[in-house]
């Protein structure tokens, strides 16, 4: 592994844990068992530290719903399945879309990590668009938009939100239900 993909996996751990307050590079160094100033060397400023987690962060989302994406020959049939394992590692690995969320609104605060972070989610809902257009969605744009949200509010309602975690079986039927009314 890479160093810096240490120092991002390391900060999305502290973001998980301690929350924005307690992501520092020394922080960092220490958790990692980096000798001190590693993290400081790989990114200069707390800005480059939360653009390097963001980054990382987007690349491990991309492999864990890379499945619902990838292959291009969409079918309605396989791909609820396809969409709630997906979501079901997201739920899994709870730590990541902990960190996602301290991210997201730190994002609301500082514009250049605004950026990047909507960079980011358009790296997920482009595909969906095509993804729902091949498919015959009357409005992919719309759909796509409404699929990352129905997925997000799974997500925020099993990790901070009042419900439970959904089971696997259970997020396939939802998402079943929802692609074929977006399909009719």
């Amino acid at each position: 592994m890479k160093r810096s993909e240490t120092v991002a996996d390391t900060a999305i751990t502290l973001l998980a844990e301690r929350g924005m307050r307690g992501l520092t590079h020394r922080a960092v160094d220490e958790a990692a068992g980096l000798p001190p100033g590693s993290t400081s060397n790989l990114a200069r400023t707390r800005a480059a530290l939360l653009e390097l987690t963001l980054s990382r962060l987007t690349e491990l989302e991309m492999r864990a719903l890379g499945a619902a994406y990838e292959n291009g020959s969409y079918e309605v049939d396989g791909l609820p399945a396809l969409m709630a394992e997906a979501l079901f590692v997201q739920l899994e690995d709870r730590r990541r879309t902990l960190a996602r969320y301290e991210l997201a609104l730190e994002a609301t605060r500082r514009p250049e990590l605004r950026k990047i972070y909507d960079e980011a989610g358009r790296r997920f809902r482009d595909p969906a668009v095509v993804m729902l257009a091949t498919l015959g969605s009357s409005d992919p744009v719309r759909h796509a938009r409404q699929l990352v949200a129905f997925g997000e509010g799974i997500m925020f309602d099993a990790i901070v939100g009042a419900g439970a975690v959904p089971t696997l079986d259970e997020i396939h039927d939802a998402l079943r239900d929802l692609l074929a009314g977006m399909l009719r």
